[in-house]
């Protein structure tokens, strides 16, 4: 690498320890076609000295080659690895990168400017922090700009920086910067976006990407990198009500039984009071044991975005797909049917009762779209009626699901508020959800008699004939009749 710490010469473990206690701050880059994304990650890593050396030479290779800067490096080669990205000078693919500076460590998700990509788009944001949202200073506010910024304040990503790319292009007026400024500020306030950070700067020649520009002394505010290591990111997950998917039954052995996942929010303690949902039986926590080389690896609590195994002081029934909440803090609602906000990811359009797998925290279910609400217009924020979803269409829509889950808003947790949509019998996403609010529905039974929450749902004829078959020729099974099923 150019840039090696000296900590790496002289301990290397010291510097192993200061590098694994870095904040983590991921963030993506997005806009229109061309307005410079990648080259502006290419400068980041250029700048901050965070290329290898192998890998400059190879891009100094590749730039004389498929290069668009002439005898200049190409710096947008970093990110733009497909044959088809470089043969086009575009971004197709999500392209991840990771380099770390003195104060933090960085994964940046380069997504595509496309229309036809907006679902790549949305991958990458989804677990972003910040996102920076590139403009040409040429041609100003685009469409796509308005469907980028939609897209992220709706998956709740509330740091967001605007750059006002290709500055140089234009002068570096002043004059040009407010105006854009003043068109994104116009439509930003409908989308809940409060209190953007604008910057100008030239991705391509450097400027006010990491130092200050003397092309820009109109200019008060920090350059792009000093904002990107200085931003507040402190997580709102460990704030929030406990929230913990159980992903794995751990079973090594005849005396051990432990519950393994990642705490999605909030934080527990040996010794609180949970509840397992949907079955809403209750339990202390026995024990926290935490992934270590050590023997010793039990810790008395912890929070969110740790990977944890618990046990439990009595033995009930707790499988993946459960989750566990802290009995003492408002319980997330027992549903079987949500409305939501959808992205739809796939060239099938989308139907209505059509039966998919709902991948919901660490577990699948069956559902089926019930109704479109509206189909929101990215470009004027109309909502308008329709049937059906195609491509990059965003609506709001009804589901109803085989059986109740326990579901939060999006805005209050993302774990629990979120879905994906798969088809039952290519595996492909077809979109993501977004829950908005859980709807009440006439098929969940509350008052069963052993507390739990079922769910009445509409049997086929095939079900029925096999139901029928078993009660008359083996009575000795105790099945239960759909009829009696329905009257519980």
């Amino acid at each position: 690498m150019s840039h090696q710490s000296d900590l790496i010469a002289q301990d290397i473990e010291q510097y192993l320890d200061t590098h694994k206690n870095k904040d983590l701050l991921r963030f993506i880059t997005c806009g229109s076609v061309d307005d410079g994304k990648s080259t502006l990650i290419g400068r980041l890593l250029y700048d901050s000295k965070m290329i290898y050396e192998d890998q400059l030479q190879s891009i100094e290779k590749d730039s004389k080659k498929v290069g668009t800067q002439g005898d200049e490096i190409d710096l947008a080669l970093l990110v733009d690895g497909l044959q088809s990205e470089r043969e086009q000078g575009i971004t197709i693919d999500v392209a991840y990168r990771f380099f770390s500076t003195e104060k933090r460590k960085f994964i940046i998700a380069d997504t595509p400017g496309h229309t036809q990509y907006t679902r790549n788009m949305a991958t990458g944001a989804s677990t972003a922090d910040l996102a920076i949202i590139l403009i040409d200073a040429r041609y100003g506010v685009q469409e796509q700009t308005k469907r980028h910024s939609f897209i992220v304040s709706l998956l709740g990503i509330k740091n967001i920086l605007i750059a006002v790319n290709k500055m140089d292009l234009v002068e570096f007026s002043e004059a040009r910067f407010n105006e854009i400024q003043s068109d994104y500020l116009s439509f930003a306030k409908e989308l809940g976006i409060a209190n953007p950070i604008f910057v100008p700067l030239s991705a391509l020649n450097g400027d006010n990407v990491v130092n200050h520009s003397e092309h820009t002394p109109w200019y008060t505010g920090a350059p792009l990198m000093d904002i990107l290591e200085n931003i507040d990111i402190t997580p709102k997950e460990i704030k929030q009500a406990f929230r913990f998917p159980v992903q794995y039954v751990n079973r090594p052995h005849l005396n051990f039984r432990g519950f393994a996942g990642t705490i999605a929010s909030g934080s527990i303690q040996v010794g609180d009071q949970i509840t397992v949902l949907p079955s809403q039986k209750s339990t202390r926590i026995a024990s926290i044991v935490e992934p270590s080389v050590k023997k010793e690896c039990t810790i008395p609590s912890a929070f969110a975005t740790m990977a944890v195994t618990f046990t439990t002081e009595d033995e009930i029934d707790i499988s993946r797909g459960d989750l566990l909440v802290k009995s003492n803090e408002q319980a997330p609602a027992l549903t079987d049917s949500v409305q939501a906000t959808l992205v739809w990811m796939h060239e099938t359009p989308a139907q209505l009762g059509k039966e998919y797998l709902i991948k919901h925290t660490s577990h699948k279910i069956k559902g089926h779209i019930d109704a479109i609400e509206h189909i929101i217009d990215v470009n004027t924020f109309e909502k308008k009626a329709g049937e059906t979803l195609q491509l990059n269409d965003i609506a709001v829509c009804n589901l109803t699901l085989n059986r109740a889950i326990p579901v939060d808003a999006y805005d209050i947790n993302k774990i629990t508020g979120s879905f994906i949509i798969i088809d039952r019998y290519t595996h492909a996403t077809m979109g993501a959800g977004m829950i908005t609010k859980a709807n009440q529905s006439s098929q969940v039974n509350q008052s069963n008699k052993n507390g739990t929450t079922s769910v009445k749902r509409d049997y086929s004829d095939a079900e029925k004939a096999l139901n029928a078959l078993v009660l008359e020729h083996y009575p000795e099974w105790g099945a239960k009749s759909i009829d009696e099923i329905l009257g519980d």
